[in-house]
């Protein structure tokens, strides 16, 4: 069954309707008929299984026959703090990120970051935040998770003070794994500071490691920058059964 997002002032009483891209997805793409049941979700919390009523060139009317709580949602909100990648490493971890339970991801200019978007960021971002739709729809997500418009490192860590851990992976740590850092966790969101293809200098981790972020080793081997996000992801939300 095919799943969309939609706003929610287009959910009215037991009628939603579906216009825009949405639209021609289920028109032109599925060739959806009458009577066929589509799944709908508003980012609230619910899902809505939905019969189609009436299509027209642009639209869809459907009928709200069963309502949800959707519960793929983590219970700990994590967000990746993305060293800018070159581009098709960053929609792979965006898919993969979004796919795992990731809540947001900020893609972040660093020292070492090859990639300048001078010119080209508010396309790169809408792109991205189409991919984000594409795997959140897949996975049966109960959001979208937003990609931010890109910050620097600095400002990255002021906007990760509001989460209660903050972790780096960094080769040189050798002891402190997640499974240890997050042993007592009992907070509600997590920050993830991920380098780019040459990893973050010397600088940044000293900046960082001044800011409460904690360095974390995830074991012997060196990851790329396009596993190392969505590894840590996964391990997290595993050892916090979320």
């Amino acid at each position: 069954m095919a799943k969309f997002f939609i706003s929610s002032d287009l959910i009215k009483e037991d009628k939603v309707f579906i216009d825009g891209e949405n639209a021609n997805h289920l028109i032109n793409s599925l060739r959806c008929k009458i009577g066929e049941e589509i799944e709908i979700s508003s980012g609230d919390g619910y899902d809505y299984i939905c019969k189609i009523e009436e299509i027209s060139k642009n639209s869809v009317k459907a009928k709200i026959i069963d309502c949800f709580v959707n519960e793929s949602e983590p219970n700990v909100k994590i967000t990746l703090y993305q060293g800018l990648p070159k581009s098709e490493k960053m929609e792979l971890i965006i898919q993969k990120c979004v796919e795992l339970g990731i809540d947001e991801i900020v893609p972040v200019n660093t020292d070492r970051a090859i990639v300048k978007l001078v010119g080209k960021e508010d396309k790169k971002i809408a792109r991205w935040n189409k991919i984000s739709e594409s795997a959140a729809k897949q996975s049966r997500r109960g959001k979208i998770p937003t990609v931010k418009p890109v910050i620097n490192f600095s400002e990255a860590i002021k906007q990760s003070s509001k989460n209660n851990l903050n972790i780096i992976p960094y080769e040189k740590e050798k002891h402190n794994g997640i499974k240890n850092i997050i042993k007592d966790f009992k907070g509600q969101s997590i920050g993830i500071f991920i380098g780019p293809e040459g990893g973050f200098s010397e600088k940044e981790i000293e900046l960082a490691i001044q800011n409460n972020i904690k360095p974390i080793t995830l074991g012997k081997r060196i990851l790329r920058t396009e596993t190392a996000g969505f590894i840590t992801t996964a391990i997290l939300l595993y050892e916090l059964e979320a």
